[in-house]
This record gives C-alpha cells, sequence and structure tokens, in this order.
C-alpha cells in the first residue's frame, strides 16, 4: 500500500522490519481523488496528514487575479502536508494534478509514533527538511535560471525522485502536467513554456507526448540544467 514511500525512505535509511510496520499503521484510512480537485485550502484546520500514495499532487498559491504559482510537485510516496502536523493549518493550498489515492495519517498517530520511537521521528523531521531544500532549488530556478535551465532543472529532478520511488521505466516516466501547468510550475507564460519545451525537443534531449516525458540525453539535459542532486540527499543518513 505505501511502497513507494518506504522506497523512497530506504535509499535514505536503514529501516528495521519493525520500523516498517510502524509506518504501515501510519495510514488510517485511503481514498480516490480525481484529477483539479482541490484537497487542501489554505487556512483549513487539520488533524490529519496526506500520503500520496499513487498519483501526483502540487502546492501552489494563487494571486487574485486567477495567477497560479506551483512551488512545489508531489510524486508518489511523498508526503504533501507533513508540516501541517506542526502547523496545524497551511498558507497554502494542496491540488490533484492526476487521478490520485491519498493515505489519511492522523495527527494522533503521528504524535504517537514519535513519542514511541524518537529515531523515526528524527527521519520526518528529515523529510520536511528535504522538502524545504527542494523549494529553495525552486526559488533558484524561478530567480537566476533561464527558461531551458529551469524546464530541463524540473525534468532532471522528477526523473531522479520518481527512480527513487520506483515510478520511472527506463528513460521514460508518467507526466500527466499540461503546457499550462507546466509554466505554473516555472514562472513562464504558457507561449514562453511551449516555446522552451519545443527547445529542448529541437536539441533532442527530451520528448513529451501523450502524458509521458522521455529523456533522449540524461547527460545532455543535465548539462543544461547545471542539474546537482545533492539537495536531494540520496545518500544513507545517519539517524
Amino acid at each position: 500500500m505505501i511502497s513507494a514511500h518506504l522506497k523512497k525512505l530506504r535509499q535514505r535509511f536503514e529501516l528495521s522490519a519493525a520500523e516498517e510496520q510502524e509506518i504501515e499503521g501510519l495510514v488510517a484510512d485511503s481514498r480516490q481523488v480525481d484529477p483539479d480537485q482541490t484537497i487542501v485550502r489554505a487556512g483549513d484546520k487539520l488533524d490529519v496528514s496526506l500520503l500520496l500514495l499513487d498519483g501526483w499532487l502540487v502546492r501552489h498559491k494563487d494571486m487574485p487575479g486567477g495567477e497560479r504559482q506551483i512551488t512545489e510537485v508531489h510524486v508518489s510516496g511523498d508526503f504533501a502536508d507533513l508540516h501541517g502536523y506542526t502547523l496545524k493549518k497551511l498558507d497554502h493550498d494542496v491540488s490533484s494534478l492526476s487521478e490520485c489515492t491519498i493515505g489519511i495519517v492522523p495527527h494522533a498517530r503521528l504524535r504517537s509514533l514519535f513519542e514511541r520511537n524518537p529515531r523515526l521521528g528524527k527521519l520526518y523531521w528529515f523529510l520536511t527538511n528535504m522538502d524545504a531544500a527542494i523549494h529553495r532549488e525552486q526559488i533558484l530556478s524561478l530567480g537566476r535560471r533561464s527558461a531551458i535551465e529551469r524546464m530541463a532543472h524540473l525534468f532532471c529532478e522528477l526523473y531522479v525522485r520518481l527512480e527513487v520511488a520506483g515510478c520511472a521505466t527506463g528513460d521514460r516516466f508518467a507526466f500527466p502536467l499540461t503546457q499550462r501547468e507546466l509554466s505554473e510550475c516555472l514562472g513562464l507564460t504558457v507561449v514562453h513554456a511551449n516555446r522552451t519545451l519545443q527547445e529542448l525537443r529541437r536539441r533532442q534531449l527530451v520528448e513529451v507526448g501523450s502524458r509521458e516525458v522521455r529523456i533522449i540525453d540524461r547527460a545532455g539535459l543535465e548539462a543544461v540544467a547545471e542539474f546537482d542532486p545533492e539537495y536531494l540527499y540520496l545518500d544513507k543518513q545517519p539517524i
């Protein structure tokens, strides 16, 4: 049920069978969500967090004029709002990009787990810090990278994160984002995003179509992005 989440954890930590059983016990229920649904609204009082079992979610903030900035894309295995455990409400919305299966994790279960097993508490604290690292990389992209560097970087990051979760096959991964949603990730107009995507195709770095990305030249794409995965903390961590 939570295989992608456990793969993500095993990449970075040594887990005992007992710890994995404790983690599996966090999910009280699951539900299916259709695409384009707002699951958590800014300001709502929270007593559960959402573990994305399958599908794609985004965190985003909306402007009064209707413009939207996506601040992070979540893939299978991610906690979308673990920080809601301490904040008790969010300052942004969480919405579905695709059909999703969501695991409902009551904050009471998180509290009980962290009290029983402080090591796992540190592990999930680590994951919230890693989310912050992904946000910082997004800020760098929006502030300093060119359009083509931003797009290349996003594709490189998503490939690595999906590969860790067991959701990338060879040089391909599912990609349910529309061009508008892609533009909202990158802080570009739809027209600019389309032109940038065409340039990556022209350079024979990636192909995007049929809700899928195929990376043609991974080394070339990483060179354009100046991609360094250190901020994803892929090595085993001492907790």
